[in-house]
């Protein structure tokens, strides 16, 4: 399993009135409920982490490995999208990662805040969480991640 994970808007809600806060390496710090509840969701489906944010490529995959733990998050694998162009959208990454890389029998959820996923073939939309930019990942939208994991396991078994 697998959830492809956007930070901003996401784990970092994007309020423009407040300063962010930043960490000792640089990064934003995560808000605790979207820490909690994207913790849940990997414990509850032992799913990995495939990072789609645009800090994606900022760090190697050992320093985002340090970087989610040291905030409270921890996944067995951390991978990340390879691309990161000005002119590729974030919905275009994914259809190329699922056109390219996507293996049919692994299950994934996507969680993110970017509203042009909303483009995305139904096929995929369907496998959107899609957050409020300014709260961010929360309880009822791990509950529907974690459904989207389970169901197509459960579709699968049967």
């Amino acid at each position: 399993m697998l959830i492809l994970l956007d930070i901003d808007g996401v784990m970092v809600p994007a309020n423009s009135w407040k300063k962010p806060e930043f960490m000792d390496d640089g990064f934003s710090v995560f808000n605790s409920k979207s820490v909690k509840a994207l913790q849940r969701i990997l414990s509850e489906t032992n799913a990995s982490v495939l990072l789609t944010t645009s800090h994606k490529t900022k760090y190697n995959i050992a320093q985002w490995r340090d970087l989610l733990k040291s905030r409270g998050i921890n996944a067995k694998s951390v991978k990340r999208l390879g691309t990161n162009s000005l002119t590729t959208t974030r919905k275009d990454e994914i259809l190329q990662w699922y056109r390219k890389k996507h293996v049919e029998s692994e299950d994934f959820v996507i969680i993110d805040d970017d509203k042009f996923l909303n483009e995305l073939p139904d096929s995929l939309k369907d496998k959107l969480v899609l957050t409020s930019p300014s709260i961010g990942l929360t309880d009822e939208l791990a509950d529907q991640a974690i459904s989207i994991l389970k169901k197509s396991t459960f579709q699968l078994s049967q």
